[in-house]
């Protein structure tokens, strides 16, 4: 089966609540190509390793939870960011991205597919009044902050990039997947035993030692596979296209 872009476009926006969440790119369709999408490619990010891929798979569509044309990037289309766009160009094929959009969707949202990939029970944003709000709460079995950190470097398959423990049982949580370790301070402040989150920085590891909460940075990436791939799925089944996730591997 196959699907007019514009169609699809504008049921993807309408879906994601895209024109009322305020990003840092566009979301949406980036990079106009054929018309009639029949198959789709899946990812994290758009790079030129997966671009590769949909022009060999032969896809119309790629569908990305990190597209392009980032606030504050420079804006001259020259060197990386001209070859990953003339190939897309060249194969006709349409960049869809969705960022934010993608984080805090409660069906198919980065967010969600981690709580339910951890067990975790989602209690709600943390503010529920704004439809941006990446930072999430929630509650899991309780247990050690030690066992979480053998938990989440398990059911990612990959080691974590920072682990700050405390001395009791974790039973509430907040998250936000991707680079979220801003959100430390006001996790804090909820109450929570926990803050997990993909990247940490410096200051990070001093907030949470200072104010007794475990934190856990576990891979930018690995922590954002699970929207974009949850998306296409609820794609090939609402419209029956032929839809993949292919997953090009990044340690960060």
């Amino acid at each position: 089966m196959a699907v007019n872009r514009d169609e699809l476009v504008a049921y993807l926006n309408q879906q994601l609540n895209a024109d009322k969440i305020r990003d840092f790119c566009p979301n949406g369709l980036q990079v106009e190509g054929s018309d009639r999408i029949e198959r789709i490619v899946c990812g994290v990010t758009a790079s030129q390793a997966l671009i590769e891929h949909a022009v060999s798979s032969n896809a119309d569509a790629l569908l990305v939870h990190h597209g392009y044309f980032w606030k504050n990037e420079p804006q001259a289309i020259v060197g990386m960011k001209q070859r990953r766009i003339k190939r897309l160009l060249q194969h006709e094929i349409n960049l869809l991205a969705y960022h934010l959009p993608l984080d805090v969707h409660p069906d198919w949202g980065n967010n969600t597919q981690l709580a339910k990939l951890m067990d975790w029970q989602i209690e709600g944003p943390a503010d529920a009044y704004d439809p941006a709000c990446a930072l999430v709460i929630g509650r899991c079995v309780p247990q050690s902050s030690d066992a979480m950190a053998e938990e989440l470097a398990q059911r990612l398959q990959r080691p974590l990039t920072c682990y700050v423990p405390v001395d009791r049982q974790i039973t509430r949580l907040a998250w936000c997947t991707g680079g979220g370790q801003g959100f430390i301070d006001q996790a804090a402040a909820l109450g929570v035993d926990a803050f997990i989150t993909g990247e940490v920085s410096e200051q990070t590891v001093h907030s949470a030692r200072e104010q007794g909460v475990a934190f856990y940075a576990a891979g930018h990436h690995a922590t954002e596979r699970y929207g974009a791939k949850a998306l296409g799925e609820h794609l090939q089944q609402q419209f029956d296209l032929d839809v993949e996730f292919i997953d090009v591997d990044n340690p960060a």
